[in-house]
């Protein structure tokens, strides 16, 4: 379905296989890892795929020795790696005996579990990449639209169906699958309806910060279990903690980190927001914008880093981004008249910023002050990457 779309991460993947025996491209069930991988594949004299979730795949690694010595000269991707955590230390003794680069592409999710085997195995042997669902840059023209990518988020599966009754179906069955199956498979021995009261509750306190004793209170669990359960969905690339920006003024900071669903149409199956005319109508409008600006921005420019600013007095930026040594100051604004508040300015003049942004859902950008410009998401990106 999506196989002619080029993934921004490809040339950076040829690169480290180039370079590491092992590489490791982490992220969500169905954003795509598979399909970048079989593209890779396509560009490699010898490359062997496995599907660890395939039995017949899965038992030719019955005598994973043999296997690998068999195709000793092939790059070996080994597709849902979780499901063999066993096979780290193997490989490690593999890598050591061919100190070979581009001998192994792991595909998986970013389990904690799996980090750690896979780091201690392989420390100093393996490159990690992240894949997140579809960037805004992947979408060739024809096929972009800035209210369907919104509303529907991401995932291949889901921005690219035919319509958008389909693609709250996939959505849906995507939720139910990553609770009642992925998540057990990870080795996590959680109730699933515990993770889905969760998630739909960070899914209604989308954009907000994060206040793990209120949650726990409201689903009658221990601040330590929630933590643990808010490790679980970052970890796994469902949920974003964005952290403050920690400045040295003498301003009294807000020093918690905000909660955003990653991907908003996961965020609007949660909150049952089938087509754009109920997102626009519903109470989560702002903070869906928000969440959707920032996770793009943080998705499309890799190298950036990016904060909020909040002062105890109302001083406050949507998204303070660190990119290239500078900072930039964004604030966004679901609305095709934008209007930002006193606590943006003051949030300015606090942090000195010289260049700072509105981002809107609209076409044109203009200025509004010497530093500031009502942009659109599209335009921003371009801006920021001729940098």
């Amino acid at each position: 379905m999506h196989g002619n779309l080029d993934r921004i991460l490809k040339n950076r993947l040829l690169e480290d296989l180039e370079d590491y025996p092992v590489v490791a491209i982490l992220g969500p069930r169905q954003c795509g890892k598979s399909t970048l991988a079989k593209s890779i594949g396509a560009l490699i004299d010898a490359f062997v795929y496995l599907d660890l979730e395939d039995p017949r795949d899965l038992n030719k690694l019955s005598d994973p020795f043999l296997f690998f010595e068999t195709y000793s000269d092939s790059c070996i991707c080994l597709d849902e790696i979780q499901r063999v955590p066993e096979i780290f230390s193997i490989l490690r003794s593999r890598v050591d005996q061919t100190n070979r680069k581009g001998q192994f592409l792991l595909l998986g999710s970013a389990s904690p579990d799996l980090l750690r085997q896979s780091s201690e195995s392989l420390a100093g042997r393996i490159s990690y990449l992240e894949l997140s669902p579809f960037h805004l840059r992947e979408l060739l023209p024809n096929q972009y639209s800035r209210n369907t990518f919104w509303l529907r988020g991401g995932f291949p599966n889901s921005y690219l169906n035919s319509n958008d009754e389909k693609s709250f179906r996939w959505r849906e069955n995507f939720i139910r699958t990553f609770l009642e199956r992925d998540i057990p498979q990870l080795g996590i021995r959680i109730p699933s309806s515990n993770i889905r009261n969760l998630w739909m509750m960070c899914a209604h306190t989308h954009g907000g910060l994060v206040n793990l004793n209120l949650l726990g209170q409201s689903l009658g669990l221990s601040y330590n279990t929630i933590k643990s359960y808010i490790q679980l969905l970052v970890s796994t690339y469902m949920i974003r903690l964005l952290p403050p920006f920690l400045s040295n003024s003498k301003k009294r900071l807000v020093k918690t980190e905000k909660i955003y669903i990653r991907d908003t149409g996961i965020l609007h199956s949660l909150l049952n927001i089938p087509d754009s005319m109920t997102l626009l109508g519903h109470p989560i409008l702002g903070s869906s914008w928000e969440g959707f600006v920032i996770e793009t921005i943080l998705n499309s420019i890799p190298s950036s880093k990016g904060y909020f600013y909040r002062t105890s007095n109302g001083s406050e930026i949507d998204l303070v981004l660190d990119y290239r040594n500078q900072l930039y100051a964004i604030e966004c604004k679901a609305s095709t008249s934008p209007k930002v508040s006193r606590g943006f300015w003051n949030a300015l003049d606090d942090l000195k910023i010289e260049e700072a942004f509105v981002i809107a859902p609209i076409q044109d950008s203009y200025p509004i002050e010497r530093r500031v410009t009502v942009i659109s998401l599209e335009n921003f990106l371009e801006k920021m990457i001729q940098k």
